[in-house]
């Protein structure tokens, strides 16, 4: 009897082939996984996504699983390594606007060069340079956090070279820089809290990441916010 490979024959039907999952082998496959290129049961769909599957944003059953999940509220969540210290106040978030999307579009960059870049790594990368500022605002000693991969190296280095734009921009055009270590140290915080808040916390979950590359779809100037700042969301 030849191989029949993942598929078995319904007997008792006319003769139409039952595919199995490309997963499990087991169950009947119902919808194509862009991850595995091959179709799929709905339970291992469920189960795998963003676990084991690294899922393309444009996946219409992730989207529609996105749609449905509820956000993680922020007292569920790691309080320490949610910087609880640092108090950030909405007047804050109004006055230092620019900055944040400055930022913003500094961890969209990094993500858009590497397309590896998970939640975890935008997470990690701005929480290691979130406590390189702490230590910085707190002390005034510049000491960097090490950062575990290349992706994170690379996160934070776009975050430092957008800082020194923001600085030399107020140089340039207010003849000074107003921009304190402590105002970065807040929108840096609010940023990390976002990203925990945005991010299903599964272990290939893209949630934040592509939050934050959704915000300039064509990569504008950063001097350009109010089409960005309305639809960043306070956590």
């Amino acid at each position: 009897m030849p191989e029949r490979g993942a598929a078995a024959w319904d007997n008792e039907t006319h003769g139409d082939p039952i595919v199995s999952c490309a997963i499990c082998e087991k169950r009947k496959e119902k919808r194509f996984c862009p991850a595995v290129h091959g179709r799929i049961c709905a339970q291992c769909c469920g189960e795998q996504r963003e676990v084991t599957l690294d899922c393309p944003g444009d996946c219409v059953y992730l989207q529609q699983a996105r749609e449905h999940e509820k956000p993680r509220a922020l007292p569920d969540l790691d309080q320490a390594a949610l910087f609880p210290q640092i108090e950030i106040g909405d007047q804050f978030l109004y006055e230092h606007e620019h900055l944040i999307v400055g930022l913003t579009f500094a961890l969209a960059k990094a993500a858009r060069a590497d397309r590896s870049i998970n939640d975890a790594d935008l997470i990690a990368g701005l929480t290691a340079i979130t406590r390189t500022h702490e230590t910085l605002a707190n002390s005034g000693i510049i000491y960097e956090t090490p950062t575990a991969s290349l992706s994170q190296q690379a996160i934070a280095g776009e975050v430092r070279k957008m800082l020194k734009e923001y600085h030399e921009a107020e140089q340039k055009h207010l003849g000074y820089s107003r921009l304190r270590d402590s105002d970065v140290l807040r929108a840096l915080a609010f940023l990390v809290r976002m990203g925990y808040a945005r991010t299903s916390g599964r272990p290939k979950a893209r949630a934040f990441v592509d939050f934050v590359v959704a915000q300039f779809p064509e990569q504008p100037a950063i001097a350009a916010p109010e089409e960005v700042g309305s639809r960043l969301i306070v956590p």
